[in-house]
C-alpha cells in the first residue's frame, strides 16, 4: 500500500520527473510513493534519477501508454 500518489498524467517532460523530485523531498524515509505518467520520458527519466539518489524503484510497469512507478523514499 503506497503512502501517496502523484498523477502526472498530461505532463510533458520534465515535469513528471520534477514533480517526483518534490514529492519525495516531502516524505519521510521509508513511504512510498506511486507515480502515474503519460509520458514516454518518464520511463526513462525517473529510474535513471533513482539510480543517482537514496530513493529506490520497488516497480514499474506500463500499460496502454501509462507508466506507473513505486517508490520507496530513502534517507
Amino acid at each position: 500500500m503506497v503512502d501517496r500518489t502523484l498523477d502526472a498524467s498530461g505532463l510533458r517532460c520534465p515535469m513528471p520527473l520534477l514533480k517526483t523530485k518534490l514529492e519525495l523531498n516531502s516524505m519521510a524515509p521509508g513511504e512510498e510513493l506511486e507515480v502515474i505518467a503519460t509520458d514516454a520520458g518518464s520511463a526513462r527519466d525517473i529510474p535513471a534519477f533513482l539510480q543517482l539518489s537514496d530513493h529506490r524503484l520497488m516497480s514499474s510497469s506500463e500499460t496502454a501508454g501509462q507508466y506507473r512507478f513505486v517508490i520507496k523514499c530513502g534517507g
